[in-house]
């Protein structure tokens, strides 16, 4: 019997235990029944009061994928022998909602090598047009939200200026006439800077300074000099057009922030890019360009750390990105949703005298129900995770052969 029901059969069999002599004067009977019709809308109150708070309680939404890859490539001649490797890729959560009008978004990624939360944090609706985000959360810089389309990102992604996270706070005006503005302050990255308190710093997801590369260290060593990022402000711009085909996103990126070596303020950085997102019809077209510059004495060179690997890149650095997309709506059994792609990146102009880094990357992504996949055919030079690195000096255009296969749920 549910509280509603108990609550009615108790005030019913009071009502059976009135003497028929009350019951017989027609204005006290009326009045009991206006009473017991009062108890009965106060009880549904309280029981729709009850049942929001339930469905309040219960408004984080969680979801997750399990990827899996398999790869051949031409710099690697014992992967070449055996016809390529097949890898457990990753195993993620994701958790996302809202209570009491505070919103949550978080996820947090298993590898067979490490485990890192990507991002986290709290959202809230400061006013209709601005929404506050606090905690581990992406940096807004360049293209929304990625300035790519392929598995691999672009080269923007490795020397940290793509799908960055940081430990923060970020204000976003929400696009409500024709332009949007993404103003963000980062006290440090998202393993506490300098001081964090970490097992191993290169243990994360996106990319972060993490130490001077003195002339004594190979270009996949731990540094022997600790670096952070710290004080951080990022400021980015759009510019809203809408055409006949469509429309177009043409913005600007600033960043500016501090180096710190655990002791002294040990320089500054900043970096900034102008940009086009651009949906014509079916077709997609990104552009970007921008610089960034390390600002240290004498040191032409820093280490980097992501994915549980060190690296290094210079100090100061152009770069040019051009992608381009077409979305193709299908009906091959489960396969719903085709795009196709090529993008090209390149990073130039180095502070270390290094040759060129680019990569061209086309391919695939393929929606099957609950799958989703990129197929992906890479030729890089000095591109990190295609043979190379950005500090790298080598003339030989490497390849690699990519599929990426995750459930999602």
């Amino acid at each position: 019997m549910s509280r509603s029901s108990r609550h009615t059969f108790a005030l019913c069999s009071t009502l059976l235990m009135v003497p028929t002599v009350a019951l017989s004067n027609t204005n006290e009977l009326s009045e009991l029944k206006q009473q017991l019709a009062m108890l009965q809308q106060k009880i549904e109150k309280i029981e729709q009061q009850q049942a929001e708070q339930t469905e309040s309680d219960s408004g984080i939404k969680v979801g997750g994928a399990i990827r899996v890859n398999y790869s051949t490539n031409s710099y690697d001649e014992d992967a070449k022998n055996r016809g390529g490797d097949f890898d457990f890729d990753v195993f993620r959560f994701n958790f996302s909602g809202e209570v009491a009008d505070i919103g949550l978004n978080a996820e947090i990624r298993f590898f067979d090598y490490m485990s890192v939360v990507k991002y986290a944090y709290l959202d809230y609706d400061v006013t209709p047009q601005w929404q506050a985000q606090l905690g581990l959360t992406q940096v807004p810089f360049g293209n929304d939200p990625y300035n790519s389309h392929s598995f691999f990102m672009s080269p923007n992604y490795f020397v940290g200026l793509e799908d960055d996270y940081d430990m923060g706070l970020v204000m976003k005006r929400k696009v409500a006439d024709n332009w949007q503005l993404d103003l963000g302050f980062f006290k440090n990255d998202e393993l506490g800077g300098i001081d964090g308190y970490v097992e191993d710093r290169k243990d994360r997801y996106s990319i972060d300074i993490v130490g001077i590369r003195d002339e004594s260290e190979g270009l996949y060593d731990a540094p022997k000099t600790q670096l952070a990022e710290h004080n951080t402000f990022v400021a980015r711009y759009h510019y809203h057009l809408e055409h006949f085909a469509g429309s177009t996103a043409l913005g600007m990126s600033v960043l500016s922030g501090g180096l710190h070596d655990g002791q002294y303020s040990a320089g500054d950085y900043q970096a900034w890019a102008l940009h086009m997102n651009s949906q014509l019809g079916n077709w997609h077209l990104q552009l970007q360009h921008g610089k960034y510059d390390y600002q240290l004495d004498n040191i032409d060179r820093i280490a980097i750390a992501a994915n549980a690997t060190y690296d290094t890149m210079p100090t100061e650095a152009t770069m040019s990105s051009a992608n381009i997309a077409y979305n193709w709506s299908v009906n091959y059994g489960p396969v719903t949703h085709l795009q196709l792609y090529n993008d090209f990146g390149t990073i130039y102009n180095k502070s270390d005298d290094s040759a060129n880094t680019w990569m061209n990357v086309t391919g695939v992504a393929v929606t099957a129900g609950p799958i989703f996949s990129y197929i992906d055919l890479v030729h890089a030079k000095n591109q990190p995770f295609v043979g190379g690195t950005v500090s790298g000096q080598s003339e030989d255009v490497e390849r690699r052969f990519n599929i990426n296969i995750g459930y999602y749920f």
